[in-house]
């Protein structure tokens, strides 16, 4: 009875870690064949009989009956005196079965055994939500704020399962309280000693197109391929979207009447402006369509470098690179090719690198990040929207345009 007792009181876990009765019993007999090795140092003689119906569990000894005084492997052998206690008819030679009763284990054992088994218990449950997320990956998931920390902010699922969402994850914009809902994908799942680890995140590309998979029904249906999605989280985005039904148009139907459509999805991003452009394999053309809003005048490509020399008006230059560089930056991450902006009409010029004797280097690189790489460019722009979109000084800025106004006006 005490065996009965004793897995009555281990089917608990049953209850609370929604584990199987058949996989608790295998759980629980690989407990069991464990605590026999500690105890008598082999359990290759031993059967464990489980009966998941009733959760109850029985342990046999068998033990071969020898001559008294000649028992030289006692877990393996029994003397005749000694069987005979058990059955008087016995002889030397005959196999003997021996109930092994908990209590013949121990009491420390028995304590050993249930903290061995709520391990295991944890271990199954912690491999099975292993598996479950890491089928979810590149999925949206929601979950509960639960706690929230200086570099990650800590959700809880309905079913309790803890998810990380690291700072670097957030949309610069994203704030959350206790109790709030948290929307993004499944970024990635890793083993931790025995312990899932699972990463939200709101600011992958990935993110952006399965909102599209949900907020836009062409996509979800098939008609509309995504073909591509970079993003700046929280500031840009642009979204190369595909169809091969003609009838459709997938910029349009993505879009919506007034923006109809994509509203949700960009309240969800944090306001994130998302340009949606029109795929295509000519790789002219989707450089010219990538820096939309900007009107280009002209592309000429070098496919082995993959640069792309974009001609504008000087009015659709500022256009072009975007606030920040932020433009620009994208089209090239959309197109793969790395693009550099000038000015139509412009004939006298000269790159920002021809001054590197006079102007540092990482002064030049401010500016380069920003789309401005020639003379001309950085001249075309005001000193205090420079200050803005950069981490230079005034000072610095005032002097950088001091030396470039001396090289036009010789």
């Amino acid at each position: 009875m005490e065996n009965l007792a004793l897995i009555e009181s281990f089917s608990e876990f049953k209850d609370d870690k929604f584990i199987d009765r058949v996989t608790l019993m295998a759980i629980l007999e690989d407990v069991f064949r464990n605590a026999l090795k500690k105890k008598f140092g082999s359990d290759d003689n031993f059967d464990i009989i489980i009966n998941p119906d009733k959760g109850d569990l029985e342990i046999w000894r068998n033990r071969v009956v020898v001559e008294d005084g000649e028992v030289e492997e006692p877990n393996e052998e029994i003397s005749l005196s000694e069987a005979r206690k058990i059955e008087p008819d016995f002889e030397v030679g005959e196999d003997v079965s021996e109930e092994v009763k908990l209590i013949d284990l121990g009491r420390r054992a028995i304590l050993a055994l249930r903290q061995n088994l709520i391990s295991k218990i944890h271990e199954h449950d912690n491999t099975t939500i292993y598996k479950q997320f890491k089928d979810l990956e590149g999925e949206i998931y929601t979950a509960e704020v639960h706690h929230i920390r200086h570099k990650a902010i800590i959700l809880l699922d309905d079913e309790g399962n803890e998810i990380i969402l690291p700072k670097e994850k957030q949309i610069p914009s994203d704030f959350f309280r206790k109790g709030d809902n948290v929307r993004g994908i499944i970024e990635s799942v890793e083993l931790k000693g025995n312990k899932p680890a699972i990463i939200m995140s709101r600011t992958s590309p990935i993110f952006l197109e399965q909102l599209f998979f949900q907020e836009i029904p062409e996509v979800f249906d098939g008609l509309i391929t995504i073909k591509k999605a970079v993003r700046i989280p929280g500031e840009k985005a642009k979204v190369a979207v595909d169809s091969y039904d003609d009838r459709i148009d997938p910029v349009g139907a993505c879009v919506g009447m007034k923006g109809s459509r994509i509203h949700g999805i960009v309240r969800e991003l944090g306001n994130e402006n998302i340009d949606v452009i029109n795929w295509t394999n000519n790789p002219q053309l989707m450089v010219t369509r990538a820096l939309s809003p900007a009107r280009v005048s002209s592309v000429k490509l070098n496919d082995e470098k993959k640069t792309a020399q974009v001609y504008l008006k000087p009015e659709e230059v500022s256009k072009a690179i975007g606030r920040g560089g932020h433009n620009i930056r994208l089209a090239g991450q959309l197109t793969g090719y790395e693009i550099d902006v000038f000015r139509e009409g412009v004939e006298e010029d000269v790159e920002l690198t021809e001054f590197s004797d006079e102007i540092e280097s990482w002064v030049i690189d401010e500016f380069k990040k920003i789309g401005l790489d020639t003379a001309r460019s950085v001249l075309e722009q005001d000193v205090s929207d420079l200050v803005k979109r950069t981490d230079l000084e005034e000072e610095t800025i005032q002097e950088v345009v001091r030396i470039l106004k001396e090289e036009f006006e010789d």
